[in-house]
């Protein structure tokens, strides 16, 4: 049996520049999809997969992100003291649930680097890595989806999508063959390449890279290899491409939504539909929806 992922990696450091102004004093993994921030949905992913520990690599501003997974005495005072026993749980539950490390990126130098900055934190033991950007509603959590995998081949994963081959330019995708798993010969690849940003063109398929990686720890090896790409950043991609030399990884095409929450637009889709399934908000919601005059 390959050995227990019990970590994952949150990189929230980026500078969140699509989101501005609202950016430039908020992190963007703090803005709310319906009344949650997006990195939360992502935290509850992992909890939900039977991951505890989170390590959060953070950058310059990203305070509230520590304050919210921190205990708040004054607000659960205030909450108890006028017996707001409901939100007083919520509250509470949201400091409670996960055991959280920090660790500064003090550069923006690409998604390898972040991953690379947690090394200490991981030490040599498998890992999840998590971008909050991409929230995936799925019955099984898309994390969980992963690690079934993960221990059936013992080898890295990665969560892949089909998308338009018009859009792949826009992703990282796999030159991949499928392999068959429980019955099925479309869900799981065995990775030949990994292409980041092809032309339309160019692409080896349609199967466009997603937020969720279970890697193993001989990554960082590969990490601390390879040279910066463009923009002198470290990109996680590369990093892989080099592990494939030595290993199989693997992709797993994952059953679920996802939305781009780190796009306005996907952001904007999360929180209506988000929002309809909730069983508080789904009807009143819905109905205003219908009297919309579009």
């Amino acid at each position: 049996m390959p050995a227990k992922v019990r970590k994952a990696v949150f990189p929230a450091a980026g500078l969140g520049t699509r989101f501005l102004p609202a950016t430039k004093s908020l992190p963007k993994e703090m803005l709310p999809v319906v009344d949650k921030p997006i990195i939360q949905y992502g935290v509850e992913e992992a909890l939900h997969s039977g991951i505890q520990n989170i390590i959060i690599v953070t950058g310059r501003g990203k305070s509230a992100i520590e304050d919210h997974f921190d205990v708040s005495f004054e607000l659960e005072d205030l909450l108890e003291k006028r017996a707001k026993k409901d939100l007083l749980a919520i509250v509470r539950n949201i400091s409670d649930m996960i055991n959280v490390a920090y660790i500064r990126q003090k550069e923006a130098l690409g998604l390898g680097h972040a991953v690379l900055r947690a090394m200490e934190l991981v030490g040599q033991e498998p890992f999840a890595v998590v971008l909050a950007d991409d929230v995936i509603d799925a019955e099984t959590p898309c994390l969980r989806q992963l690690l079934d995998v993960y221990s059936f081949f013992s080898a890295p994963v990665l969560a892949v999508m089909e998308v338009p081959r018009e859009n792949i330019s826009a992703y990282g995708c796999i030159d991949a063959e499928p392999v068959t798993h429980n019955n099925t010969n479309d869900r799981v690849f065995r990775i030949r390449d990994l292409v980041e940003k092809p032309k339309a063109s160019e692409a080896p398929s349609n199967l466009a890279i997603i937020g969720r990686y279970v890697i193993t720890p001989d990554i960082f090896d590969s990490l601390q290899s390879i040279n910066p790409g463009s923009g002198g950043e470290i990109q996680l991609t590369d990093a892989l491409k080099h592990l494939l030399r030595s290993r199989p990884i693997y992709a797993y095409r994952f059953d679920g939504t996802r939305y781009d929450a780190g796009d306005k637009l996907g952001f904007l889709k999360a929180t209506v539909e988000l929002a309809l399934q909730r069983p508080d908000l789904g009807g009143p919601f819905r109905e205003y929806l219908k009297g919309l005059k579009l």
